[in-house]
Formats: structure tokens, sequence, C-alpha cells
């Protein structure tokens, strides 16, 4: 029955062929009656799902909908490298700012940053990172913003936040891109020196992931303004999980825009606006703080009741009225592209290099801890993800360096780097135990465990982004033909609609039959006989090849996704999702190539980078079964399944043999090492957590020659066996170690207990100071009751 099925497809296909190259009985039997189906049955684009598809660019999620990805292309692309001044930054005041952050006196005591701290990230101009030095910003690239927001993560995700919000989605995003000129003279400099303190109000109670539909409205009017008779709005808005709102003295707001009156024209109904407001003007109320599962950055609700503003405060003036939509979705790329990936690369880096030295200095059954088999299998998690979570944070950091506004990207990043951040994290803490889940002044993890759901939940949920945004915008975006195809049925021309559907259609079924063709034959050959276009120099040939493979199936089990389906796809969100993670997973390995290729395929990382593809391919694999196993018609899924895998499952997740390799990488100290968790803060003081872990680490090594002395000594009866830790004296007796030998062997014992003791507290000093944290209360007046 398979192999029928398999004959009756490629005689279909052969057809299909056939017709294609025949023009007038082409449009007449096959594209004529497509094209008033397909005018019939699809819904017109309304004007914000046509700003969302317009926004930003496609670069390499292209190439992987291609279903032939170029990796040549892949390779030219540039690597965007630290500036002198950008690395001095880094290495001057950020390092100055990190040594000043105690994470517990943050989150524990003062539920704020201090007040020097505040007043160093303003005078360093951390808050104008993005903002050109003619406003006097630092106009850092997207690769130092990433960093410095990764830097500081890892010593406080407080303060990354604090610093990380006005360099994204923001007044002066917003003002670089659409203000007027003299918005830009006047606020720009003021947001750089840290004068003004901004915030953006976009999310509302009623308006969360659906933020289109605003319920916060302006209504065009005649109002006072400093004696005179003024053309402005009358807004009303409620607002909450604002960051930085109970601190923000300019706070960005995002409402509907109606002029029922009609003055400014015909159209009453104008649409999302945005406008720039002080937060002194009469009518803003700035709500008490929440406090987001212990992580003390400022967030929380405003409100706005009969607020009056001038037109000219609408970021753009009137040619920005309506405009806030495009607007938002031109600039969300850079909290989805830079921020929240740099701090998820930040928590990964931190659990790589203190996680691996607990794990190597912590000891249970007289063995170190990471090397029993259940704990390796989590430090590999934590490395390989670690390794996949930079790659892709710098390459899409390189990207927007070079001029692409990567909308579906930012997505992709955005979702899986948060998610493998909460693996590894999850990961970290069962292998630190209760080193872990106590918290205190010692503990790195205990904060960024509490506050992993917020980068889950912020810039877009999560479960949202997976199901909704990464294939259904890039069905659209990055597809090579189907939004030229539903352009051209949209066209009010009925011919010149005709004639581009049909070149469109028909090079997509061409496209489309070539990569059921070469989908067929690289499952039936394993990949094996294809040709790379370019000369490998030490990079994993076998990952480009399989990852050609299944971008091929990709593609072509989207396109009978969409034909099948139709409309539909958009409906079912777990069909939908498991495209969008093949995309994903595609990307990441694709990043991971990359970055091992830009490092000058270092031989040490190899294991790192054979982990990541591996892990990318498996995933990706078992997301396509499980849309053929999913796909309402039974038998096309049972088709295309065997079509993409004649011969069975090809992926399997990385070996155990692979998983030793990384995990030894993060046991010992070495290049591979350092180069993973690069861009860490690495503090200098002898009684920092960290500090002490890389102490505890060196000097365990250093000791481990000497103990295997011992073991030999006590195997040939030479000294009574036991714990060789315990046997120094009768070591050192029987001429097995020397006195440095000894001292070697204690001083690792004493840098292990210091770095397993864990805080303990008088009750007194757990009780929070009732004004610095206040009872909670509702935030709007519907939670009231």
């Amino acid at each position: 029955m398979q192999g029928t099925m398999l004959w009756i497809l490629a005689a279909a296909l052969i057809g299909l062929a056939l017709l294609t190259g025949l023009p007038d009985w082409r449009r007449r039997l096959l594209m004529r009656p497509l094209f008033r189906t397909f005018k019939r049955v699809l819904p017109p684009l309304s004007q914000t799902e046509r700003e969302a598809l317009e926004a930003g660019t496609v670069g390499w999620d292209g190439e992987l909908f291609s279903g032939r990805p170029d990796w040549n292309a892949l390779h030219r692309y540039p690597v965007s490298e630290l500036s002198e001044h950008e690395q001095a930054f880094l290495d001057g005041p950020v390092e100055a700012l990190c040594r000043q952050l105690d994470d517990w006196r943050i989150t524990h005591e003062d539920a704020d940053l201090a007040p020097e701290v505040w007043d160093f990230i303003k005078q360093q101009g951390l808050f104008g990172m993005i903002i050109p030095r003619r406003y006097g910003g630092l106009e850092f690239s997207a690769q130092a913003h990433s960093r410095v927001v990764m830097k500081i993560a890892s010593r406080s995700l407080t303060a990354a936040v604090t610093v990380m919000v006005p360099n994204s989605l923001g007044p002066a995003k917003l003002l670089l891109h659409y203000g007027t000129a003299e918005q830009k003279d006047h606020y720009l400099p003021r947001l750089a020196r840290g004068e003004e303190v901004p915030c953006f109000a976009l999310t509302g109670p009623e308006a969360g992931s659906d933020a289109a539909s605003l319920p916060d409205t302006g209504v065009v009017c005649f109002g006072e303004l400093n004696g005179e008779r003024v053309l402005g709005i009358r807004l009303n808005w409620d607002k909450r999980y604002i960051t930085l709102g109970p601190v923000a003295t300019l706070l960005g707001l995002a409402f509907h825009l109606y002029d029922p009156d009609g003055h400014l024209g015909s159209e009453p109904d104008l649409g999302i606006t945005l406008a720039l407001i002080p937060t002194d003007t009469p009518g803003v109320e700035i709500g008490r703080r929440h406090y987001p599962l212990n992580s003390a950055f400022q967030n929380g609700p405003n409100r706005g009741h009969d607020v009056f503003i001038p037109i000219d405060q609408v970021i753009g003036g009137r040619d920005g009225l309506g405009q806030g939509w495009r607007m938002l979705m031109e600039c969300l790329a850079d909290g989805r592209s830079i921020s929240l990936p740099a701090l998820a690369t930040g928590a990964g880096k931190l659990c790589s290099r203190a996680t691996g030295a607990y794990a190597a200095v912590r000891k249970q059954f007289r063995l170190p801890i990471g090397r029993f088999e259940g704990v390796a299998e989590a430090l590999a998690r934590i490395g390989g993800n670690t390794y996949l979570m930079d790659a892709a944070r710098g390459f899409t950091c390189s990207a927007l360096d070079n001029g692409e506004q990567p909308a579906v990207v930012s997505a992709i990043v955005k979702y899986h780097l948060t998610e493998r951040m909460r693996e590894t994290v999850n990961h970290a803490m069962d292998i630190q135990g209760g080193s872990g889940i106590c918290l205190g002044p010692r503990n790195l993890l205990g904060r960024v465990y509490q506050a992993v759901p917020i980068s889950i939940t912020v810039e877009g949920a999560n479960i949202l982004t997976r199901s909704m945004i990464i294939f259904g915008q890039g069905a659209l975006r990055s597809h090579p033909y189907v939004l030229r195809e539903l352009e051209a049925v949209q066209d009010p021309d009925a011919e010149a609609g005709l004639l581009a559907f049909d070149r469109a259609l028909t090079a997509h079924l061409r496209w489309g039959l070539g990569n059921a063709v070469r989908c067929l034959w690289y499952g039936l050959t394993g990949a094996r006989l294809q040709r790379l276009g370019f000369r490998p120099r030490g990079e994993p040939v076998v990952a480009y090849r399989q990852l050609t493979r299944l971008s091929t199936a990709f593609a072509l089990s989207a396109d009978l996704a969409m034909f099948t389906l139709g409309g539909s796809l958009k409906r079912r969100e777990r069909l939908s999702a498991r495209l969008g993670d093949v995309l994903s997973n595609l990307y990441l390995g694709s990043a991971a190539l990359k970055q091992f290729h830009a490092q000058g395929c270092p031989e040490a990382d190899r294991p790192l980078v054979e982990w990541a593809w591996r892990e990318c391919a498996h995933r990706a694999q078992e997301a396509l079964l499980a849309l053929c196993d999913n796909l309402p018609n039974r038998w096309l899924g049972r088709l295309l399944k065997l079509w993409l895998f004649p011969l069975g499952r090809s992926y399997a997740p990385p070996s155990d043999a692979l998983c030793d390799q990384v995990v030894a990488l993060l046991l010992r100290p070495g290049e591979a090492r350092d180069r993973l968790t690069a861009g860490l803060f690495l503090p200098e003081a002898p009684d920092a957590t960290l500090n002490r872990l890389e102490t505890a680490l060196t000097l365990s090594v250093q000791a481990e020659p000497v103990l295997r002395r011992i073991r030999a000594a006590m195997q040939a009866g030479r000294v009574d066996s036991g714990d060789p830790e315990q046997r120094l004296e009768a070591a050192l007796a029987a001429g097995v170690i020397t006195a440095a030998d000894a001292d070697r062997v204690r001083a690792a014992v004493a840098a292990r207990h210091e770095v397993i003791a864990v805080d303990a507290f008088d009750p007194a000093d757990l009780g929070h100071n009732p004004d610095r944290i206040r009872t909670p209360i509702p935030t709007t007046q519907a939670e009231a009751g």
C-alpha cells in the first residue's frame, strides 16, 4: 500500500510539472479556477495585519524556508565585533557597575537598586546606549548593547532589566525612528543624560498579548493649555506591568485614537497612536509597585483620567496619528532580538561556569558529583544549551548591526532562548541541590530561578509566540512565494492579479516539486551525496548536509500544510507551533555552525557544536513527525511521514559519549570553558561566590594527582583503605606524598567547605521593613471589587 501511494504521488507531481509548462492551458484549466477560489475564500488583510507582515526584513530565515539554504551566504554574514570604545565601556563602567551591585541587598533588603547605583547608571549613560552621540548617547551596536545586558545580568537581573528597558521598546527607540526634529532635540539628550527616566505603557488589564485591541482611548478635541485654547487629545487609560513605571518621568503611551467631531478630517477612527506624556501632567496617576517574583526592578501600573495633551506630543506629530501599530511592529524586534536573549544567555553562562565548578568540587560517595551519569546528563544540557543560546544571540545581533530588522527571527530567539534558559536554570538547581534552594548572599542561582517566568511572560507570552507568531508570521513573511500569491489575489485589478498569481503559483509549484524530489532523495541516501557548495575548514560537514535535508523537509511540510488546511492552519495552533519548532531549531543549529566557523573551528569546542546541531536536528525531526501524526487528513500524514523519513527516524539526541565530552569541558579550567562563558562578570573579591567556586575548582585540579597517588598506595597496601583525604598523615609517613602535596589537598578541602556552605539567618533578619515593601493592594478598580 505504501509503495502504491508513493507512485501515485510521484505521478501526480510529474503531471503537475507538465501542466505548469503550458501557460495558456495552465491559466485556463488551473489558475483561473484557483484564483477565483482563493479570492472567495481568503479574507482581506486588515491594516494591522498588513503592517505586521510588512514590518522587518527577511534574512537567514528566508534561506531556511527555501529548502536549499546557501551555506556560503551564512558564512558571508559579517560578524559584528565590539569597537574599542564599546570594549572599553564594558571593561570600565560596566565592570564598575557590577562591582557595586549586591543582589541580596537589592532583592531582600532594599527592594530596589541603591541610590548610588541609580546615579551611576544615569551618569554613565546606560539609559542611552541606543541614542546617537550627537544627542549625547553612546550609540552602541546591537552586539555591544547585548554584551552589556548579558554581563550585568550575570550579576543582577534587577540591574539588567533596569538598564535594558530604556534601550529596547520605549520612547528613545520610537523617537529615533519616528519623532519630529523638535521631539528628538528636546527628549533624546535628556534621556541620554538620565534626566528623564522613561517607560512605555502598552499592556493593560484587558489587553495583554492582544495588544491590537487596546481599550485605552484618546479623543481629538480642543482644550486649554497654558491659558490658550489648542487642538489636542483627551486621554483615558489603565495600564499595568509597566517596567520603570513607578519611577518614570516620561511616559510613552499606546492608545486608540478617535476623531468623532472631524477636527482632523472625515475619518472618525484614526487607529492606534503613540504619545509622550510627562508623568507630572495633570490627570496622570502612577500606581503603587508590582513585585514580580521577588525581583526588585521597578514595575507597576499607571492610569490617566481626562488627561489633555497637545497634538505635538504624539510621536511623529500629526504624521504619527494612527501610525502606532506600524511603529510598534517595526520596533518590537529590539526587545525580542537583543535584551531578552542577552539576559537568557547571561543566565546560561552563569550556570555553566558556576554549576560546572560546583559539580567538579562537590563530592558524594568520595566522588565529584559531576562524574555521576545522572548529574552529567544535566550538565551536558547546561553546556550545550548555553552554546546554542550564545550562538543565536551573537548571530542575531550581527544581523541587526548589518541593517536587518528580523521580525520572524526576533520571535524565534525570544521564545527559544528564554525557554532554554528555563531548562538550563532548572538543571543547575537540580545539581546544586540545597545550595541552590537556600537563599542568601552566597546563592548565585536562587533569584535567577525565581525570575525565569518573567522573561517567559514579557515581550509576547511564550505560548502565543510559539503557537501563533513564529510560523504564523514566518509562513507569509519568510516563504518565497506565499505573500506574493496573497497580494495577487487581493489585487483590485482582476486580470493583473491573475497574471501575478499565475507567475507566483507556477514558480511555487515548480519549487515545491523540486523540494519533494530532493526530500525523498535525501531521505533514501541520508543526504550523504549532497554537495555543500563551500570548502570545509574543519567544520562538521555532516551537520550542513543534515540541516539542509531538514530544511527541505520543512519547506515541503509547510507547503502541504498550507495547501491542505488553508486559513484554518492559523487556528490549528499546535500544528503551527510544530512547524515553528522546525524552523526555530534550524535557525539555532545554523547559528551554532556560524559561531564555530567564525571562531576558527577550535577543536576544543567541537563537542559543543556537535551537541548543538544534533540536538537541533533531533528536535526538528520530532516536530516533523508530530506534525505528520496530527494532520487532520491521516492518510496524507502517513504518506508525508514516509516521504520525509523513508528509512525511519534518522536523528537521535546527542549520545552519552558526546555528552560526556561536553561535561568534561565544564568540570575543568580551559579555553573552551572560557569561550563558552565569555562575557560574564568575574568578581575579584575573594569572598564573592563565583570567585570562591573558581578558586575551589583550581585547587581541586591541583589536588587530583596527589589523591591519585594516595589511592594507588591504598591498592598496593602501603596506606590503609578509606577516604584518601583522610589518609594524608599516613601517606606522608609512608613517603607517598610530600608535605607540600598534603597542603594542596588541605587547601582544596577547605575551599570545598567554603563552596558548599550555605547562608543561615537570625529569624529577625528575615523580616521585611514595612516602609520598603507595603501590603499589596488591587491594581485596578475591577480587582478591588
